[in-house]
């Protein structure tokens, strides 16, 4: 690192005009910030190779501070520990549980992967030298370092240098970081926005209103995209579960075990209860999504006002129904492929890069009464990037298989705020001290149509982060 005579800078070690593997550091009068230490995803070479170098020698890190439990924003923190880091990882107390089920997940994949790899390389005679990034040992280790720190306590992690949490209302306990740098009489205040949610989501709150900063670190995933309204996509998703009554078909949903599972759960509910469609089973196919779900019951501190007046005065579950079922182990996931239709599975991951949902893409892709629902976003070079795309013909498990399934995409269930959203919530804060908007998580083309959207905004200083790069902060 080192920021050149800089007292306080702000550079970029994953996440830097792409999408995956927020890696950020802010250097505070010598001191280094890991903002986020989450592992890449694309390409199998390119994201091994990527994940492997943290970028930074852990010694030279003085705190390390996670602003959500999603794998892009924590999945390296094991690396972390493995190389021997021992200092703090700050987190609020549900992205704590929901990091340490991540890591875990992450951990348990690789040893799979491993002996995968192992076996084929055997059969072909080939030389095997693959190793995991971590194993369990390591995930256990990187969750006894996380300390679980509430929304709106202020903690100083050392003299001068103040860290506080608000809602980012993206996932569950998912939290902006507000540094407040003091020395001298000075003061710097640095807002990193992690993934920005939106307003009006079930289940989680909307997106706080932290308060004056001098920089933003902004997230740009979707600059360049707006998103359906909810009532739109309830009415699509009506529409797909009827279809799929009728063929007595399926729908495959890869989605994301924290959130995203929960929150279609609770939309099926909704047009279950509503009578605008029969019941349908639904299989939430993921050993995660299972512990996940577990995990949003012990914290109801983040949960929306709504979800309280509709849900938990009648429900005991919010997030289960009748017709909800999880199962508990791989031939119960297997058995699902010879299941009679209708049903409907939630797998994960969702990027389609890992898990069982791999599984039921090789058993139905080809069956024209499945719908294969995209339902979040889908990072380039992924398996669900090119079902997104449509393509006719995709790539699993070193085969090639045609595609005959329907795709549909219902972007509206996105929990990254779009570019309209985002400059909304720009306008409700108080703005009067800032210097600078940094934008990072975001392709280049995504990046530059925020950008004018910004200065067409009022928001003219704002500057797209580099690799590389070191950016001076006051």
């Amino acid at each position: 690192m080192g920021n050149s005579g800089m007292d306080i800078s702000f550079s970029s070690l994953g996440a830097a005009e792409e999408v995956t593997g927020s890696k950020h550091v802010v250097e505070a009068y010598g001191k280094n910030y890991l903002i986020d230490c989450g592992a890449f995803q694309g390409k199998r070479a390119e994201a091994d190779r990527k994940n492997r170098n943290l970028g930074i020698p852990v010694d030279r890190i003085d705190g390390v501070i996670v602003t959500h439990g999603h794998y892009d924003h924590c999945g390296l923190l094991p690396l972390l520990t493995k190389q021997g880091y021992q200092g703090n990882i700050y987190a609020t107390p549900a992205t704590r549980d929901i990091s340490s089920l991540i890591m875990m997940d992450s951990a348990n994949i690789q040893a799979r992967d491993a002996e995968y790899l192992r076996k084929q390389s055997k059969k072909q005679g080939e030389k095997f030298d693959w190793r995991p990034l971590y194993d369990e040992r390591d995930a256990i280790r990187a969750a006894g370092q996380i300390l679980g720190l509430s929304y709106h306590r202020p903690l100083f992690l050392e003299d001068g240098v103040k860290l506080e949490f608000y809602d980012a209302g993206h996932i569950l306990g998912s939290a902006m970081a507000f540094l407040t740098i003091t020395r001298e009489g000075k003061t710097t205040r640095i807002l990193c926005s992690g993934d920005l949610g939106r307003k009006d989501k079930p289940i989680i709150r909307d997106p706080e209103r932290p308060p004056a900063a001098d920089y933003i670190v902004l997230e740009s995933t979707y600059g360049d995209r707006r998103h359906d309204t909810a009532d739109n996509a309830m009415a699509r998703l009506a529409e797909i579960a009827r279809q799929t009554v009728k063929t007595k078909g399926r729908i495959l949903i890869p989605a994301f075990a924290i959130e995203r599972t929960q929150e279609l759960v609770y939309y099926f509910h909704l047009l279950v209860d509503e009578g605008v469609i029969p019941e349908i089973p639904i299989y939430v196919d993921s050993p995660m999504a299972t512990n996940a779900t577990t995990i949003f019951q012990v914290h109801p501190e983040c949960y929306d006002e709504d979800i309280h007046e509709a849900f938990i005065k009648h429900h005991k579950n919010p997030f289960g129904f009748n017709s909800l079922h999880f199962t508990t182990g791989v031939e119960e996931s297997k058995a699902l492929n010879k299941h009679p239709g209708p049903l409907i599975i939630i797998s994960a991951d969702g990027m389609c890069e890992a898990g069982r949902i791999q599984h039921h893409l090789i058993n139905s892709i080809g069956d024209p009464n499945t719908t294969i629902l995209i339902v979040g976003y889908m990072a380039e070079n992924t398996l669900g990037r090119r079902l997104r795309n449509k393509n006719s013909e995709v790539k699993i498990h070193n085969q090639w298989f045609k595609r005959r399934a329907r795709v549909e995409e219902l972007n509206a269930f996105s929990a990254h705020a779009d570019y309209v959203e985002a400059v909304e919530w720009l306008d409700s804060l108080d703005t009067s001290h800032l210097k600078r908007i940094l934008l990072v998580h975001g392709e280049p083309k995504a990046q530059a149509a925020f950008k004018r959207y910004l200065a067409e905004k009022g928001y003219s200083n704002t500057e797209i982060i580099q690799y590389g790069k070191t950016y001076g902060l006051g």
